[in-house]
């Protein structure tokens, strides 16, 4: 099937933000026209002339990090680019946002700032590959929020204090003790007990994209590893993974 002119662009438009292995990847963002700002929300949230509101697509940002989004965007332009369908449920405009004459996204300055963590939902993998390389940086770095020891990935042999953060955005850190599949459902443990330890969770149908992506559960057991999500409580805290690239690998 022949591609379009515009899907061309677009495609090496976000190879060139996020680097050759992006490229390489089947990440295409397509235009979605251009907005001015006409107020900034909070972290992740602009009120567009237009009416409309924009959630900026594939990152989580804290209130706090409002007056850095106001510092990029001001009153500005911007071009905006969509990975899907481009609207969530509640109407709001979910896009990649990029100043008028600037090729770095918002989404990319910010979490280069130590401003904004990648979420669960950054696209395939190449479209997450270069945010995650920008917020492994900050992080090593302590740029932005960073520098708060309360903002570091949590350490998945505490369950205690993982489930005091249930249903907030974290980044959990540990070793994956055991891998069991029960019924549709596949759990990565980190503790002997599952209604006390911390869980990966993991839909069996999903196993075979996990391993695509080279991510297999399977071969998780005895690995260090870093899972990003929002926390919820099945049994003890767990978070579900529903895309290879809310799992990487730290050693």
């Amino acid at each position: 099937m022949t591609r379009s002119p515009l899907c061309l662009a677009s495609a090496t438009a976000w190879a060139l933000l996020l680097g050759p292995a992006a490229g390489q990847d089947a990440c295409q963002l397509v235009p979605a026209g251009s907005a001015t700002v006409a107020g900034v929300r909070d972290g992740r949230t602009l009120m567009l002339a237009d009416g409309r509101e924009l959630r900026l697509a594939a990152i989580e940002a804290p209130a706090e990090s409002r007056a850095a989004l106001q510092a990029l965007v001001g009153t500005g332009s911007l071009r905006l680019q969509t990975l899907g369908a481009g609207r969530d449920r509640y109407g709001r405009v979910v896009a990649f946002a990029f100043p008028a004459e600037g090729r770095e996204s918002l989404q990319q300055a910010l979490i280069e700032q130590g401003r904004a963590r990648v979420s669960a939902r950054a696209g395939s993998p190449g479209c997450a590959s270069g945010l995650l390389a920008a917020e492994r940086a900050a992080r090593a770095a302590r740029r932005g929020l960073w520098a708060d020891p309360n903002f570091a990935p949590m350490r998945a042999d505490n369950p205690t204090r993982i489930q005091a953060e249930l249903g907030h955005f974290a980044l959990i850190e540990g070793k994956v003790l055991s891998v069991r599949e029960s019924g549709a459902t596949i759990y990565v443990n980190f503790g002997r007990r599952w209604t006390r330890g911390f869980t990966v969770i993991i839909l069996r149908r999903l196993g075979r994209s996990f391993a695509a992506a080279g991510m297999d559960p399977k071969t998780l057991a005895g690995r260090r590893i870093r899972v990003r999500g929002f926390i919820e409580h099945r049994g003890g805290p767990a978070i579900e993974a529903s895309h290879p690239e809310q799992i990487e690998l730290i050693e």
